[in-house]
């Protein structure tokens, strides 16, 4: 019998993740995305169940106390996000490998629980620069929040050697392939 599989996405916001996530979805038919809890508010044209499962305060934890997460933090005060074990086992029992887009200590977290049946790969930015203009480009930081993700974004960076391979984003379609690579290769084990 096949092992159940995951395939971990970690980099500070703005390094590219969620637009690599997005080009092996559509390129691996058995990748299932893991969707994500979080007790913030939606942005944009987030929706429910879609990007996010978005809870409130009180609703996640609540299920932090009956045990429903595989993994959580407090990224911020009083701001959770976290992977749902019935996200994991939904995916599973579809027969796809689950890939998450998933916070630095939470990649960390997950490798640690699922060991030699995860695959985890550190984004790595360019630059701290780089990823200032990326976030300004998304506008949606404020100067407070910001100065948030820089100062996190450089203590993410320093724990990039605890996964198992990193890519530099410097060019996105050589990032791309090198993804694509890297995954065809844990597909087939």
């Amino acid at each position: 019998m096949k092992k159940n599989k995951v395939i971990i996405f970690s980099a500070p916001s703005g390094a590219g993740k969620s637009t690599l996530v997005k080009h092996l979805m559509k390129e691996f038919p058995n990748l299932g995305f893991s969707i994500s809890a979080t007790s913030r508010k939606p942005r944009g044209k987030e929706q429910h169940g879609r990007e996010y499962y978005f809870l409130s305060p009180q609703e996640f934890v609540k299920k932090i106390e009956n045990n429903e997460f595989v993994e959580y933090e407090e990224v911020y005060t009083n701001l959770h996000y976290g992977t749902l074990k019935s996200e994991v086992e939904r995916i599973w029992a579809e027969g796809k490998i689950a890939i998450f887009d998933i916070d630095v200590k939470g990649g960390i977290n997950l490798k640690k629980l699922y060991g030699n049946n995860a695959l985890s790969i550190f984004i790595m930015p360019p630059s701290i620069e780089v990823l200032k203009e990326r976030l300004l480009l998304r506008g949606t930081e404020t100067p407070k929040s910001m100065e948030l993700r820089l100062a996190k974004a450089a203590q993410e960076i320093k724990h990039s050697n605890q996964f198992d391979t990193t890519l530099i984003n410097d060019n996105l379609e050589q990032c791309l392939l090198k993804a694509e690579e890297i995954v065809r290769k844990f597909n087939n084990q």
